[in-house]
C-alpha cells in the first residue's frame, strides 16, 4: 500500500527519509512513494544509464536524480543532463539534492504497479518546464511513448529508431532496448 501525505512542498523536501528506496515524490500537494521497480525494470535503467554514458557527449545520464520544478518533485528513472549543468557544491561535488530545474531528456520505465496516467503526468510537467525529450519505457508492451514539446507523442516499436538529445551519438531502436532483458 503507497503511503499518502499532504504537504507543501517545501514541507515535503524538508523531510529526512524522501530519498530512501523507493525515492518519495510529490505531485500535487502529495507526497507519495514509488512503487519498487524489479528485475526488468532495474536491467532497463542500469542498462540505459550506460549506453548513454557510453558514448563520447557532453551529456550523461543520471539514475533516480531529483528534479523539482514547477511545484512538483519528481525522481525520474533516468535523467540526462549536459555536463555544464551539473549543479555543484562549493567543493566541487555534484549536490546531493537533485536539480532545481527541467533536464534536457527524462526517462521512466513502467513498474509493474505503477500508474501510466501518473508517470505520463510527470513527464509531460517536465516537457512544460523545458524538458526537450521524454521516453515511457513500456517493458510489458515492448514500446516506447516519445514525448517532444509541441507534437504528439509517438509510440514506438520493434525496429523503430528512437530520437536522443541533438549532441548525444547514439543510436538505438526499441528492439536495441528490450535485447537489454534477454541473458547473456
Amino acid at each position: 500500500m503507497t503511503t499518502v501525505l499532504r504537504t507543501t512542498l517545501e514541507e515535503f523536501l524538508q523531510l529526512t527519509y524522501i530519498e530512501e528506496s523507493p525515492a518519495w515524490e510529490y505531485i500535487n500537494g502529495k507526497a507519495l512513494q514509488k512503487p519498487m521497480g524489479g528485475g526488468k525494470h532495474s536491467l532497463l535503467q542500469k542498462s540505459l544509464v550506460a549506453g548513454i554514458d557510453g558514448v563520447n557527449s557532453e551529456y550523461e545520464a543520471f539514475p533516480e536524480l531529483r528534479c523539482t520544478v514547477g511545484n512538483r518533485s519528481v525522481v525520474p528513472d533516468v535523467v540526462i543532463l549536459a555536463r555544464n549543468q551539473l549543479p555543484l557544491d562549493e567543493n566541487g561535488d555534484i549536490v546531493s539534492t537533485g536539480i532545481n530545474f527541467a533536464p534536457p531528456w527524462v526517462i521512466e520505465i513502467l513498474s509493474p504497479d505503477q500508474s501510466q496516467t501518473k508517470v505520463t503526468g510527470n513527464i509531460l510537467h517536465c516537457i512544460k518546464h523545458g524538458t526537450k525529450l521524454g521516453w515511457l519505457v513500456d517493458p510489458n508492451e515492448r514500446s516506447i511513448l516519445v514525448y517532444q514539446p509541441n507534437s504528439l507523442p509517438d509510440l514506438l516499436s520493434g525496429a523503430d529508431i528512437l530520437p536522443v538529445l541533438e549532441g548525444v551519438s547514439i543510436t538505438l531502436t526499441v528492439d536495441d532496448v528490450f535485447a537489454w532483458l534477454k541473458r547473456r
